[in-house]
């Protein structure tokens, strides 16, 4: 009798490994195996891979190679990181994290696109709130934003969670890194509720309010809480830890030095936005558009005053850099960063480089997003990225990130490592 089989069975955190095994083949049996989820859009994501099972008529993800199908090799969490939409140019992504995605995994004879009948199947379910996480809406003072606490009384280390410049509120990653000890606001800035609409002028005494609702809250372990910020939202949480108190770790994933999109109020300063010119936004022979030739230098003289001063910083920075990012010049950006807290006698900046990886840096098993609309502009964006070495540098930044701010929040020097 063939048995599918989950460990762990049920129900489980997106950012957990699943160990997937079918019992009950024939020796050597040739078996496809399929996954396929709906998006809360009803957007239709499937992978696939040829196996064989071994001579006991096990197969088992952890220890048997892809022959072939969406990815090859031993990639245990493939079925998940390698799901592609039906849809052109649609985003993996979850809108509401009180409800899980549902993966169906299907075991077919013989191999794609040959494969027969259909041998067994199973329902994997993955949440993105953990066993007692707790979600509050937040709407204090100009504050839009979701809380997202652990099981328990607390305090807990407490982190400001930013996104880029697509806009709304993503509760995704917060919720997942709740799961894991930190109380986490996910901070909308723009294009939610009554916010703007567009990335104008910013005022940074609204994250200000931010920073002082977390420090304020009785369930955040003070004096000081972290940042963590992606695309536009790193440039957001620079200026942040480099003009208001109570920051004392930022990690930054893809973001640039200088301020952009628009300028940057705060109290009697502007710091202007880094320039530049669309005319040199290039067009790949796919018709994707390419930005990372868009913006100005930095370092040229027009542009000195865009700099963010992280010098003033009180906290240590990481920088999560993909080296096949079509965004930014993220590993140019780290390097300035690095260069110039040295020029001031600071601390140099933890950089870690990911090659092969693209802009969009997720939560673990997070299918790879190279390409997508964006949701401001409408047009299809080239973020870059090979699918195999974007998921090994999603598993290895979520343990880098949880380990800088334990260290840094917590006075812990590490964090369980994920299985897989």
């Amino acid at each position: 009798m063939l048995t599918v089989i989950l460990q762990p069975a049920g129900r489980c955190r997106w950012d957990e490994p699943v160990r997937i095994a079918v019992r009950g083949l024939a020796p050597g049996q040739p078996v496809t195996l399929r996954a396929s989820l709906r998006d809360e859009k009803g957007v239709l994501f499937r992978a696939h891979a040829r196996y064989q099972a071994d001579a006991d008529g096990l197969l088992d993800l952890e220890r048997a190679p892809a022959l072939g199908g969406s990815f090859v090799g031993v990639e245990p969490m493939g079925l998940l990181w390698a799901l592609e939409p039906d849809k052109p140019l649609w985003r993996f992504v979850k809108l509401d994290v009180q409800k899980p995605f549902a993966v169906e995994l299907e075991v077919l004879d013989g191999h794609e696109p040959d494969a027969g009948r259909l041998l067994g199947r199973a329902v994997h379910e993955r949440d993105f709130l953990g066993p007692g996480v707790r979600r509050e809406p937040v709407r204090a003072g100009r504050v839009r934003a979701t809380l997202f606490l652990p099981p328990g009384a607390g305090p807990f280390p407490g982190i400001i969670d930013l996104f880029g410049s697509g806009g709304g509120l993503c509760e995704y990653r917060a919720s997942l890194l709740a799961g894991h000890g930190f109380a986490v606001l996910a901070l909308a800035y723009f294009r939610f509720e009554d916010l703007p609409d567009f990335l104008d002028d910013m005022h940074l005494e609204y994250f200000e309010e931010a920073v002082d609702f977390m420090l304020q809250h009785p369930k955040v372990k003070g004096p000081n809480v972290g940042l963590l910020g992606f695309s536009k939202g790193g440039d957001l949480c620079l200026s942040m830890a480099s003009f208001l108190k109570g920051i004392t770790a930022t990690v930054l994933i893809n973001s640039c030095v200088s301020n952009t999109v628009a300028p940057l109020h705060y109290k009697d300063m502007i710091i202007p936005s880094l320039g530049s010119d669309p005319g040199r936004c290039t067009i790949n022979e796919s018709g994707f558009l390419r930005f990372v030739d868009v913006w100005d230098n930095p370092l040229e003289e027009p542009n000195h005053l865009s700099i963010i001063p992280l010098e003033r910083a009180q906290g240590p920075f990481l920088f999560l850099v993909g080296m096949d990012d079509h965004s930014w010049k993220s590993g140019f950006y780290a390097q300035i960063a690095s260069e110039r807290l040295q020029a001031h006698g600071k601390d140099r900046p933890q950089i870690i480089y990911y090659s092969g990886t693209g802009h969009c840096i997720e939560p673990p098993y997070f299918p790879p997003c190279r390409v997508s609309v964006h949701t401001v502009l409408g047009q299809a964006v080239l973020h870059g990225g090979e699918p195999q070495a974007q998921s090994r540098a999603q598993v290895d930044a979520w343990q880098q990130i949880q380990t800088f701010f334990q260290k840094h929040l917590n006075g812990k020097k590490s964090v369980p490592s994920s299985k897989i």
